[in-house]
């Protein structure tokens, strides 16, 4: 690891400009960020700790009511997890923070942190491997003719074909789900489907955050669908692993027919991955078997598989049409 000076951002004030070099990176949890610089993929020449920001409104702080819920990025991910009114409220986000790493990261883990993870992709990680584009953007992507087993079928170009690891966005950009930044230029809103940016030709552009900014909170409006809600993971062990595929699905049902379903792909794709081509074979349709195949094929329509992973186009389907089935026989 490198040299660096730690410094504490105390209020919200000290996130301005002037005052962050052009190498800084935020800490949190760290459970990221301190693996990378270990491994010399990430050389921030400051590490800013922002932990005591939440002292500050809504970093901290989970609220649940009848209109939505926010979460703030300085939560831990078992807290969140282990929140009463979003064990019922909101089933998949519990579940994608219970799947996700083991209880001692988890205690450690912040909510923003989480979707800021960056790929686990083994050429990204290792710089023995020269050739990245994340990492040395112009340099070639290793995986294209590399082991890509774990790389992704959905959202890569001929620059970058890295997986996405979280679970927690896939249940985020399948509720619609909010994001409250804070930074240099003041506070601002914006989709969670716009916070990650998939590679085209600039892969090392990874969200839309500009610098300084920081994630503040996440909020996820209310509505039936929400209760019925749950989260598939299939990996290759069922504890601490990553997913190979992964579907969160939230649903509201008229009788056996959809009325509103929302989907999001994990384990495939190059970012946290709305499934709106399969929302829109489900909508008015009896929730059976045929029909929710039907909606995986729309889901993986455009996947562009390499040598070791076109597996995960046929296991990605069924990873869905099992999400559908079991959301759809939730008691709620």
């Amino acid at each position: 690891m490198r040299s660096f000076e730690y410094r504490r951002i105390e209020r919200p004030e000290d996130l301005s400009g002037d005052r962050m070099g052009a190498l800084a990176s935020f800490i949190a949890g760290g459970t990221t960020l301190l693996d990378l610089m270990k491994l010399d993929v990430m050389r921030p020449t400051q590490v800013l700790d922002i932990n005591p920001l939440v002292r500050f409104g809504d970093f901290g702080q989970i609220v649940v009511e009848e209109r939505g819920a926010q979460l703030g990025s300085l939560v831990r991910m078992s807290e969140a997890a282990e929140h009463p009114l979003l064990r019922v409220a909101y089933p998949v986000i519990v579940q994608t923070l219970n799947l996700a790493a083991s209880q001692q990261l988890r205690n450690m883990a912040s909510l923003g942190g989480n979707v800021l993870q960056r790929t686990r992709c083994p050429y990204f990680r290792d710089t023995s491997w020269k050739a990245c584009n994340k990492r040395a953007p112009g340099s070639g992507c290793a995986a294209m003719a590399g082991f890509n087993r774990m790389h992704a079928v959905l959202g890569g170009s001929n620059a970058c074909i890295a997986t996405y690891a979280g679970d927690f966005g896939q249940a985020l950009i399948a509720l619609d789900a909010e994001v409250e930044v804070v930074g240099p230029g003041g506070r601002r809103s914006f989709p969670f489907a716009q916070l990650h940016a998939e590679p085209g030709e600039n892969p090392h552009v990874e969200t839309s955050l500009t610098d300084g900014e920081v994630i503040r909170a996440f909020s996820i409006p209310a509505g039936p669908w929400t209760r019925r809600s749950t989260y598939v993971k299939v990996r290759d062990r069922e504890s601490y692993e990553f997913a190979l595929a992964s579907a969160a699905v939230a649903l509201e049902l008229d009788g056996d027919s959809v009325r509103e379903v929302r989907i999001g792909l994990g384990g495939v794709a190059t970012i946290p991955w709305r499934a709106r081509e399969a929302e829109a074979e489900l909508l008015g349709k009896p929730l059976n078997e045929a029909n929710a195949a039907a909606a995986a094929e729309a889901a993986f329509a455009r996947a562009r598989p390499r040598e070791h992973n076109a597996f995960k186009v046929w296991l990605g389907k069924a990873t869905l049409v099992r999400a559908l089935l079991e959301a759809k026989a939730m008691e709620v």
